[in-house]
């Protein structure tokens, strides 16, 4: 007997339904595309929590306890040490920085604010997001991880906020969606110019944000640009069963265009 459908596939179903009623159409067919995607890599992600548990399994966060869902985007990519797999020569380099203070401003469930505070156990990590629901997850992936004492948990800051970078060496990370143009603004935030800031300017959302970005920073920073790339490196033995399209969207990370980062250190 055929095991019943569960309410995600239920549920994807309806909505296949109605992206796919009308005409023959494009747009359409991407959107059913990318709609059943992100249902695959759902189960995917249970499945993975099944097989291999919730501990990050490689990249510069191996070994973090990842009990909570992804505020947004891909959780497989995650718990497989995966997810922006282009920046982990930059994590090590930030961890031997040993920076006393990290700000990360969109910091979602945590997965950089807590995965920070496990490999810098001297940070004092203010976690930053506007959305409650992710504040919640991210006190609950930083009490799992044992770092909640040094996790700091609010909502956004503003341009005077930055000050402190003035009065300790700080590194900002920041993924906000778009909104770093009007944040990251050296002239409003001039405590900017003394941090390292780790910034992912989303060009999909904002045409010429990155290079708006390297423009405000050069005379003062040092500045690398990061692309994107995929590690397949972490994915477990058992997965090895799996169609190369599955191993993909356990990779992918629902991104939907560019999205380069910035490696902003301070001259």
């Amino acid at each position: 007997m055929a095991k019943p459908a569960s309410l995600l596939t239920i549920s994807a179903t309806d909505t296949l339904k109605r992206l796919l009623d009308g005409p023959a159409d494009v747009a359409r067919l991407e959107q059913a595309f990318r709609h059943l995607a992100k249902w695959r890599s759902e189960l995917i992600s249970n499945t993975l929590v099944e097989r291999s548990g919730t501990k990050v399994l490689s990249g510069p966060f191996k070994g973090m306890e990842y009990p909570v869902r992804a505020s947004e985007g891909s959780r497989s990519c995650r718990l497989l040490g995966a997810y922006e797999a282009s920046l982990a020569p930059v994590i090590e380099e930030i961890v031997t920085k040993a920076y006393p203070v990290v700000i990360d401003l969109g910091s979602a469930e945590g997965y950089y604010a807590v995965g920070l505070a496990r490999r810098l156990p001297k940070a004092r990590v203010l976690a930053r997001d506007a959305n409650p629901k992710a504040q919640a997850l991210c006190a609950a992936l930083a009490a799992a991880n044992g770092v909640a004492e040094r996790v700091e948990i609010g909502g956004l800051l503003d341009h005077a906020d930055f000050d402190l970078c003035q009065a300790q060496k700080t590194l900002v990370v920041c993924d906000i969606e778009g909104a770093e143009g009007a944040l990251l603004d050296p002239v409003r935030a001039p405590g900017l110019r003394s941090a390292d800031i780790l910034v992912e300017a989303h060009d999909c959302i904002q045409h010429g944000l990155s290079h708006l970005l390297v423009e405000r920073f050069r005379a003062t920073h040092h500045i690398r640009v990061i692309g994107r790339r995929l590690d397949d490196s972490g994915l477990p033995d058992w997965m090895e069963a799996l169609s190369d399209l599955d191993r993909l969207v356990a990779l992918w990370e629902w991104r939907s265009g560019p999205t380069p980062w910035l490696w902003m250190v301070q001259k």
